[in-house]
């Protein structure tokens, strides 16, 4: 099950930060592609995750957003504030979902004042071509990023969430988290990466937060690279094709057709979804776009990927 979300307003927003201020134990800036985002929560472990996974911001920097983490409720739900970019989560300390709805908040603030728009996606450099994964949730996104990142030459910016920048050369896309959070069987799947599954704290969604650097060496995590493939994935049992090349509209009406391959979206009113759709209108077309169906098994899947990137535009 996942959240609920309620949009509220400023003066809901002040009484519920208000109620709920003698609560706040732990409190942590993460610097979020240049957003400050400030976490309050009476949950150490969240407070820990929280710290392992965002690169830290300055106490002196004035905040762009708050997500207030509470234990409060029997279900999750979300309560956000759009105009001062206030969320408040109850009803669980899952942090897959606190970590989203973190960099939902920069999303939301970056793609209104900046023109800065973000992907819920990987984003990997091989060999100075920007490839990216975008893929609705169970279909083997990260599998495939990591996957990718046992090529010679493979840098990751991103496995799970980045920022775009468009400009007429192209898409330049940006990392937004210091560490990754993977599941425990990213080393079944891939040997290369026991190790680093022996080395992690998992949580009880059998998740944990990991430095990939252990395994790919310092040079293997890069800011940003230019995005020149996109590559969806789904996973359809009833198709027979496993990869194919797919032009900018059909690679749009995949994404619309998903909710853009997001379920951590705060706002979705008619401006914001016009603002994420002409954004991904524009990404598609200055990129090549394939579409991958990863019902068979990991390795057989790979190899496809592989022969996409390998391929000439």
């Amino acid at each position: 099950m996942k959240y609920e979300v309620e949009v509220i307003t400023p003066e809901e927003k002040a009484e519920l930060f208000d109620c709920y201020s003698d609560r706040y134990l732990y409190t942590r800036k993460a610097n979020i592609y240049g957003c400050c985002i400030k976490l309050l929560t009476e949950i150490e472990e969240v407070k820990d995750r929280w710290e392992d996974n965002f690169f830290t911001m300055d106490e002196n920097i004035r905040s762009h957003g708050r997500l207030i983490v509470l234990k409060e409720g029997d279900r999750p739900r979300v309560k956000y504030d759009p105009y001062t970019n206030t969320a408040f989560l109850t009803g669980t300390d899952y942090y897959g979902w606190i970590k989203s709805i973190a960099l939902a908040m920069a999303g939301d603030i970056l793609e209104d004042e900046h023109g800065i728009y973000h992907v819920h996606g990987a984003a990997i450099d091989v060999e100075g071509i920007g490839v990216s994964i975008i893929a609705p949730a169970g279909t083997g996104k990260t599998t495939h990023s990591f996957g990718l990142l046992r090529l010679k030459g493979a840098r990751l910016v991103a496995d799970d969430w980045f920022f775009v920048r468009m400009f007429e050369r192209g898409a330049l896309a940006f990392g937004s988290e210091k560490n990754s959070y993977v599941e425990a069987d990213i080393g079944k799947i891939w040997g290369e990466y026991e190790e680093l599954v022996e080395k992690a704290r998992f949580d009880q969604r059998g998740r944990a937060i990991v430095n990939v650097r252990w395994i790919v060496g310092s040079g293997g995590v890069i800011p940003m690279t230019t995005l020149r493939k996109v590559i969806l994935l789904k996973r359809d049992e009833h198709d027979v094709s496993l990869a194919r090349k797919i032009d900018s509209d059909e690679g749009l009406d995949y994404l619309l057709a998903n909710d853009f391959c997001n379920p951590h979206q705060l706002v979705r009113d008619k401006r914001k979804m016009e603002l994420r759709k002409g954004f991904f209108n524009g990404l598609m077309d200055q990129t090549d776009v394939y579409l991958v169906n990863t019902v068979k098994p990991p390795i057989e899947t790979h190899r496809a990927i592989v022969e996409l990137i390998s391929a000439k535009t």
